[in-house]
């Protein structure tokens, strides 16, 4: 069948102004979910290996740890953060949610912001930190190389990141605390 009885795609007329087609929604959606996730993953990573760093008493493994946490911070943080932060922006804007409509989008919006900017400033940082020190004393001992608390942010960090994430994907599925601002409809007279 040709006809448009069956599609469940609005038609043009029947979109609010300022929205995407649902196909364009769909893509956007696809690449948030993707890029979040992937962001999420990406803490996963960063965890693994700063615990591994964190636990072991073999100064080789230390070293190769932080190098590999430099490598992917240095490649992957600023293009999934500014990418979830984005999509998540676009989907906000150009779907009913509303960036300011809901408390949760607005909650999710800041936290994410913030996350990024965390993640981009803060973190990276601390990698270069890490990295730094293990190419400054490529042989000996883990004491040798003065690490002192950044061993142990190394962990703290990604943790407290992913306990972000996981909050911010508890506030996706659930969409908790309704509209900022309630329209009011006045009874027909």
């Amino acid at each position: 069948m040709t006809g448009t009885a069956l599609s469940t795609e609005p038609r043009p007329a029947d979109r609010r102004r300022g929205q995407l087609p649902p196909r364009a929604r769909k893509s956007v959606v696809v690449a948030h979910v993707t890029s979040s996730v992937s962001w999420l993953a990406l803490m996963l990573c960063l965890l693994t290996l700063g615990a591994a760093a964190l636990a072991t008493d073999d100064a080789d493994t230390v070293r190769s740890s932080y190098r590999a946490m430099r490598l992917l911070g240095d490649v992957l943080v600023l293009p999934l953060s500014l990418l979830s932060l984005g999509s998540g922006l676009a989907l906000s804007l150009w779907t009913p949610w509303g960036l300011f409509r809901y408390r949760w989008t607005t909650v999710k919006f800041w936290l994410t912001l913030a996350a990024a900017a965390a993640s981009n400033i803060e973190l990276t940082a601390r990698l270069h930190d890490a990295a730094r020190l293990a190419n400054r004393h490529p042989g000996g001992s883990i004491a040798q190389m003065q690490l002192g608390f950044l061993r142990y942010n190394l962990v703290i960090i990604p943790t407290v990141a992913l306990a972000l994430y996981g909050f911010l994907v508890a506030v996706s599925v659930t969409k908790p605390w309704g509209r900022r601002h309630p329209t009011r409809r006045t009874a027909p007279t």
